[in-house]
């Protein structure tokens, strides 16, 4: 598998040069600059991709570039924005980056409660903690009608974690819910968010799974043409928040999205972390049935809890087989070297990582994305890979 590293451009605080010494060959990267729904200018990707083979590295992946809410919606004048889309699929080919990872997410992307969920050893992760998230909703948010979606235990829990809060709690809170990550059209306030909400709820599932068909009728032939393979990224929580829908939570959500447009280039981001916060999710079967469609892997762990909660653990434990997951993996990637086809190395990137070490003292990480985190993953992982490659050739002499 290519094994690379998300680096968020000349403003990360990890350099290309750290990134090269971590051990990944390729690199994850977008032009977050640009205001979601304009072109990105060829001249400014030739810059970016110039900048990372200057370190000795490729730019492997895009991600992402955002889709912009009025195609979600379906809006009076989508069709421009899937037009600057699809030219921006064109300059990205021009300078021959393969691989564009987007999501459909409405409203808010990767949602988390907490950003420094304090581990037993010490480190920090990431968490998403159901009654904290129904807390917001229900008596910070105050989203209309909220209270129908939860059981009474929840309500409960809710509310005493509310009332545990001063308001310097209730917007830390609030920042970690809806703050707007790089390339995103930024954070709402609450009457905003509450406008956003109400639409989508309106709008529904079916609604929006037709935004998507869409939008994928109108990019896939053109990404085809210019041979560039497209990897949406699952919905993060796969489940519903504030009552909205989600379109890629499951297996059969995937299956759907295929069939809108079958061919290889409508594919597949499998991030094992966010498909696997489902107990419903089998991963290593997945991986097996979407197999060739899939253009790009996220590898990181979480440990599930009763009702929905889930933290981001150690890439090697939690709830989810990520060992069977790469075998799987590897053995699509021989398949498709012994068939010729295209892409036959996935690309992989270490998702998310711990905060720990010096990090947790100075300061300045990016909520996920440690550096020494990241790098633990990453050799843990290339481990599992090495020793399975192994395997593998000692079964077939």
């Amino acid at each position: 598998m290519e094994q690379c590293w998300r680096w968020f451009g000349p403003g990360d605080p990890i350099s290309l040069a750290k990134v090269a010494q971590a051990g990944a060959t390729g690199v994850v990267s977008a032009l977050h600059e640009i205001p979601t729904g304009e072109v990105w200018p060829v001249s400014d990707i030739q810059e970016r991709n110039s900048l990372i083979e200057d370190a000795g590295l490729k730019w492997s992946v895009v991600e992402s570039v955002p889709v912009h809410a009025d195609i979600q919606k379906g809006n009076a004048g989508c069709e421009q924005k899937i037009d600057a889309y699809k030219q921006t699929i064109r300059n990205l080919a021009e300078v021959g980056v393969g691989v564009i990872c987007y999501n459909f997410m409405p409203i808010v992307d990767w949602t988390r409660t907490e950003l420094g969920f304090v581990l037993q050893n010490g480190a920090e992760a990431l968490r998403f903690d159901a009654s904290q998230f129904a807390a917001y909703d229900v008596h910070i948010l105050k989203r209309r009608d909220a209270e129908l979606d939860y059981d009474d235990d929840m309500l409960r829990r809710a509310k005493k974690y509310n009332a545990s809060l001063d308001e310097d709690g209730r917007s830390a809170l609030e920042k970690s819910i809806i703050a707007g990550l790089p390339g995103g059209e930024g954070s709402y306030d609450r009457e905003g968010l509450r406008s956003e909400i109400e639409f989508f709820r309106g709008l529904g599932e079916s609604g929006l799974r037709q935004n998507l068909e869409v939008f994928l009728s109108g990019i896939v032939p053109v990404a085809a043409e210019n041979g560039i393979a497209m990897a949406i990224h699952p919905d993060d929580p796969p489940f519903s928040l504030f009552g909205v829908p989600r379109i890629v939570s499951t297996a059969d959500d995937v299956r759907k999205i295929f069939s809108i447009q079958d061919t290889s280039t409508n594919g597949l981001t499998l991030c094992a972390g966010s498909f696997g916060a489902r107990s419903d999710n089998d991963l290593t079967q997945m991986a097996r049935e979407f197999g060739e469609r899939i253009h790009f892997v996220h590898l990181r762990n979480v440990t599930r809890e009763h009702d929905g909660s889930f933290y981001e653990a150690e890439h090697l434990d939690g709830d989810n087989d990520l060992i069977s997951l790469l075998s799987a993996l590897l053995k699509q990637e021989s398949a498709r070297s012994q068939s010729g086809g295209t892409l036959s190395e996935i690309p992989m990137r270490p998702d998310h990582g711990h905060t720990m070490g010096d990090e947790l003292e100075h300061g300045g990480v990016n909520p996920g994305y440690s550096y020494v985190g990241r790098l633990k993953g990453l050799a843990e992982l290339r481990g599992v890979i090495r020793t399975l490659e192994w395997q593998d050739r000692g079964a077939s002499q």
